[in-house]
């Protein structure tokens, strides 16, 4: 006996994606959240470059050190007046406008003498300044 089909004369069901697009965002910043970066660059097989055999070491330079006392200066360990010590900040701005300078202050120091060193080094156009009490 032939089966016969029966025309559904009804409405088509719908399939609702709001809640499989939910989930499948859940899931994406599950993923996300939990995965560390390390697995990643691990298996990741980028060709690098060779360091250059020739090329020199990065090496700073010490830093020029101011040390302000209560009687006046002392550059790198060279007790100095204040025209003394701008001729030398010259000389060091001369080489380098970027070169560290560390300003120390004593307890007993006035504030002046500070003053005048920072505002010799601004003078000379130096930008890489760190000041320090002692």
């Amino acid at each position: 006996m032939a089966y016969k089909r029966r025309n559904n004369k009804g409405e088509n069901p719908k399939l609702d994606m709001t809640p499989m697009i939910d989930v499948v965002f859940q899931l994406l910043i599950f993923f996300v959240v939990t995965l560390k970066q390390e697995d990643i660059l691990s298996k990741l097989s980028a060709a690098r470059p060779a360091p250059d055999p020739n090329a020199k070491p990065d090496q700073q330079p010490d830093p020029t050190t101011i040390i302000v006392c209560d009687q006046g200066f002392l550059f790198n360990g060279l007790p100095m007046r204040l025209d003394e010590l701008d001729r030398q900040i010259a000389r060091v701005s001369r080489s380098s406008k970027t070169a560290m300078v560390l300003v120390k202050c004593t307890m007993s120091s006035p504030h002046k003498f500070l003053v005048q060193a920072l505002d010799t080094c601004n003078k000379h156009g130096l930008q890489n300044l760190s000041i320090l009490t002692m």
